[in-house]
């Protein structure tokens, strides 16, 4: 199992939360975290590491936005009515049972919500979590900091998305380097 500061590509999993436009229309700031989760999406694919989506109440709310699906079209779409992903029992099973899963990172939405629960849960459950703290939105700055800061004394790390990719490749020699390079130029 990796270190939580430091993910390894073997057992690292993007969990790409509730990133459904009518989700992303209602944050503040809603283009820019479509923006920065495309980044992590692409950073991730690009590096091999499994990604994932999560749906709240798609026959309701939409699905994913098809611009960050299209990033990972391989990717499972999870529809759930839980707010936390890991209250899903089938989410749960494919997330803790069938994948030797030991850290997962977290996008998407909204941050006092389903963030907050999914990352608490995952904790809960043996995981190493860090939430990109460039790629999770809220509808309100105040609530999202409260339970950011709630979030860290559970043990839940928070870096920006470029700083944990960057950890993942751990050398300039690395073969996704200079396409990982472009990516964040693209999407500064």
């Amino acid at each position: 199992m990796s270190a939580p500061n430091s993910p390894d590509s073997a057992d690292t999993l993007l969990l790409c939360v509730d990133l459904q436009p009518k989700f992303i229309a209602a944050m503040e700031n809603g283009p820019r975290l479509q923006r920065r989760c495309a980044f992590a999406i692409a950073a991730a694919t690009g590096l091999g590491l499994p990604v994932a989506f999560t749906e709240q109440v798609p026959e309701k709310l939409g699905a994913t936005a098809p611009e960050l699906r299209a990033l990972a079209p391989q990717a499972p779409a999870w529809a759930k009515t839980a707010f936390s992903a890991l209250g899903d029992e089938r989410i749960r099973a494919e997330l803790l049972d069938e994948r030797a899963l030991g850290h997962l990172l977290l996008c998407g939405l909204e941050t006092p919500v389903c963030i907050y629960q999914t990352a608490l849960a995952a904790k809960a459950a043996g995981l190493h979590v860090t939430v990109l703290s460039d790629a999770v939105g809220a509808r309100r700055t105040d609530d999202a900091q409260a339970c950011l800061a709630a979030l860290a004394r559970a043990g839940v790390h928070f870096l920006p998305a470029e700083t944990v990719f960057y950890a993942l490749l751990g050398d300039v020699r690395h073969p996704f380097f200079k396409t990982y390079t472009a990516l964040v130029k693209s999407h500064a």
